[in-house]
């Protein structure tokens, strides 16, 4: 029996860059010697992106476009694609060009050595402002300390799944997926391939710095419970530093008076201790938002169409 590779790729508002792309993954596909599928992910995406993915669809058999009801978010995207391929290897991608679709046959290399996870690692990020690589840098190294599973640095979707690892993170039920994290929290054999991370090629980046924050605190809290144990030393050590300070200002009053009233000191104390729980609290709000979230069980995501590769109809989901 032949081998198969899917190629799964999110689309957000890609217009200018799309066509370029699929022209490169359909020029690498095509010397890979294997029954290849490029599933295309809409994540609720102008009518005028969807309609050059359905414009690719008509060209070429092997692209499938798989349209979410509204945007979800990248980590749902790819998660919906998971579900929808049914290959022996799966390539997960950006259409922006910053990863090279020419480093798949080496994925696919490595894959049959028995690497059930290709991962691509970046030891070069081109086209990004020094704050965005530093900051990249600093989320990677705190994940690392943080994290109840190793998670490699300088890595990003861009990666080769076996069939059993798909099937791993399918299994998953959570709603809030930290991708990264998932796929180095299900194990198997893993292994990085060094590359150097391209610009853009056309368009602009759909991460701000904001959703960059907001990604990193997802990530943080679905992989480490250290922030709470974070709070509570912290609560601890404020409450030693208050006892220790209440302390010595009643054997200070003792033994020689206190005639300054010591408001600035007294206001100080409470600002600070104040911060400290609003701090902690805030901790504690985003774990029991999340644990909120995944309590309701809601669906991960909805279709509002799937159109199958090499189809001339397009097929209706509920």
């Amino acid at each position: 029996m032949s081998e198969s590779l899917a190629v799964v790729v999110p689309v957000y508002n890609e217009t200018a860059v799309l066509e370029a792309f699929h022209q490169r993954l359909a020029g690498v596909l095509s010397e890979c010697g294997m029954a290849t599928q490029v599933l295309y992910v809409d994540d609720g995406s102008d009518a005028d992106c969807l309609e050059l993915l359905h414009s690719l669809r008509a060209r070429d058999p092997q692209v499938a476009v798989l349209e979410l009801s509204r945007n979800f978010g990248r980590e749902v995207a790819l998660s919906a694609g998971l579900d929808h391929v049914d290959a022996d290897a799966v390539v997960l991608m950006d259409a922006d060009l910053q990863d090279p679709p020419e480093l798949i046959p080496r994925f696919i290399a490595e894959w049959r050595e028995g690497y059930d996870v290709v991962y691509g690692e970046r030891i070069e990020r081109q086209g990004e402002s020094v704050l965005k690589r530093f900051t990249a840098s600093a989320f990677y190294r705190v994940m690392g300390y943080l994290s109840d599973v190793e998670i490699p640095r300088n890595v990003g979707d861009f990666r080769l799944l076996s069939r059993r690892a798909v099937a791993a993170l399918n299994a998953l039920p959570e709603r809030h997926r930290y991708m990264k994290g998932l796929y180095a929290w299900i194990g198997f054999p893993q292994k990085g391939v060094e590359y150097v991370r391209a610009p853009r090629a056309a368009g602009e980046s759909k991460w701000t710095y904001w959703h960059l924050w907001n990604f990193a605190l997802e990530g943080i809290t679905s992989f480490s419970a250290a922030p709470l144990k974070i709070a509570t030393y912290l609560g601890l050590l404020t409450s030693t530093l208050a006892f220790l300070y209440g302390a010595f200002m009643l054997v200070r009053t003792l033994l020689y008076g206190n005639p300054v009233p010591g408001y600035p000191s007294l206001i100080i104390v409470v600002l600070f201790l104040g911060g400290v729980q609003l701090i902690c609290l805030g901790i504690i709000g985003e774990y029991l938002a999340r644990t909120y979230q995944e309590s309701k069980g809601r669906a991960l995501y909805f279709l509002k169409a799937y159109h199958p590769a090499g189809d001339v109809t397009s097929q209706q989901r509920d």
